[in-house]
């Protein structure tokens, strides 16, 4: 019989795995799962803060306007296996599915261990043989062909196909250690540099810490280098005591990653998005009418929030107990360009422990993107975050993994038939 081994037992290498025993059939081929962890699904089951956004039920477009790394790459992945398949897979597993807002896909229960169950229960339904604490060494390549594995305690394992499906370096404590980077590399790949990314942002102001805890919903931030705009987005983000978070945020640091070290980023956050500098101006002109015998510091609140209004004003160069009748023009200009400017200088990003996914990876260019087989050597698949793809916040990672695991194994599996 023929054997296909799949090295990680996360999002992508399960259905990778499952996929396998699908296209060729209960018996035909064995299935080796294997994974280090003592349990299958570690990094999911801590996806979507425990729910696990299992996907994302929007248009094939959008999913792809979502991926920011080499999305054209996964055209043919996401045509074969899209969300609707895993949803099917999961619903007719005995997983129930909800869409919530921006078409975020989630188990019902709210419990991501009810998709990892699922996926279990199927895999061993399936026939695939799932060996865990086990940790594989290096692959064994004889004349550019994948040819099995050698486990970490000297023994090797025959195969006929090997699919790596190890993940990235984010939250190494689900046992993300990067493994697969070294079996691409040691099998003549190119890695790409590495980066955290859908990770907060750390700013060099103290304003940061005065406003640590401050959610600011319906915000625009941009994020410059220089007066080139690198990235935009609307949304929420949150102050915490070394700079900022929250999903837009994350976003940002997708498309920064690989700026940052060389410094001269700036974060300018628009509080007042839906109101340009003129109607802004004519609103304060409205409060200072109402608050003109109260200090500034009084005058705010009914367009601040109060932890935002002693930052601000400190940013006026003014006094907070300036009475409201006495501000200048200039002044008032000042506050209207504070709050469609909220200006901070971006320093850094935290690291892989607190990334959602890692940026960077094996080069798609060596990968083929109809079948997931390397390009360099025959019978060595990738699929998942081990690859040089990753996408913004809501399903989109996960699909990523879907799509390449299920094609992956597929084709595998197709290949030996």
């Amino acid at each position: 019989m023929k054997t296909i081994i799949v090295i990680g037992a996360g999002a992508a290498g399960m259905i990778a795995a499952l996929a396998a025993k699908s296209a060729a059939g209960a018996g035909a081929v064995s299935v080796l799962l294997f994974d280090g962890n003592e349990k299958v699904g570690k990094k999911l089951f801590i996806t979507g803060k425990g729910r696990c956004n299992v996907t994302n039920a929007s248009d094939m477009k959008t999913v792809m306007e979502n991926v920011v790394s080499n999305p054209k790459f996964l055209y043919s992945a996401f045509k074969c296996f899209g969300s609707a398949d895993i949803m099917k897979i999961l619903e007719d597993g005995g997983c129930r599915l909800k869409i919530e807002r921006g078409n975020r896909v989630f188990p019902v229960s709210d419990h991501s261990s009810d998709v990892i169950n699922t996926l279990y229960k199927l895999l061993k339904n399936a026939g695939v043989n799932i060996k865990l604490n086990c940790i594989i060494k290096k692959l064994l390549i004889n004349d550019r062909k994948c040819s099995g594995v050698v486990l970490a305690n000297g023994s090797s394992i025959s195969a006929d196909a090997v699919i790596v499906a190890t993940g990235g370096i984010s939250y190494r404590l689900t046992g993300s250690n990067g493994d697969g980077y070294k079996f691409a590399s040691a099998a003549g790949h190119k890695v790409s540099e590495l980066y955290p990314s859908l990770v907060p942002l750390v700013l060099s102001e103290h304003d940061c810490t005065r406003l640590q805890g401050l959610s600011l919903k319906n915000v625009n931030a941009a994020v410059y280098k220089g007066s080139k705009r690198i990235y935009e987005g609307f949304g929420e983000l949150l102050f915490t005591h070394f700079g900022v978070s929250g999903p837009l945020i994350l976003s940002a640091s997708s498309y920064i990653a690989g700026l940052v070290k060389n410094g001269n980023l700036r974060l300018v956050i628009d509080l007042k998005p839906a109101l340009d500098k003129n109607v802004l101006d004519a609103r304060i002109l409205r409060d200072f009418e109402k608050y003109k015998n109260k200090s500034l510091k009084n005058a705010l609140g009914d367009l601040l929030l109060q932890s935002l209004i002693p930052v601000i004003i400190d940013r006026m160069n003014i006094s907070p107990e300036t009475r409201v009748n006495e501000i200048k023009k200039e002044h008032r200009h000042r506050l209207v360009n504070i709050l469609k400017d909220f200006e901070f200088t971006i320093t850094g990003m935290r690291g892989f422990d607190e990334a959602v996914v890692t940026k960077g990876g094996v080069s798609v260019k060596e990968v083929e993107p109809s079948s997931m087989e390397s390009k360099l050597i025959k019978s060595l698949y990738f699929a998942g975050e081990v690859l040089d793809l990753d996408a913004l916040t809501g399903g989109y990672n996960l699909q990523i993994a879907w799509s390449t695991g299920w094609m992956a194994g597929s084709c595998a599996a197709g290949s030996l038939l």
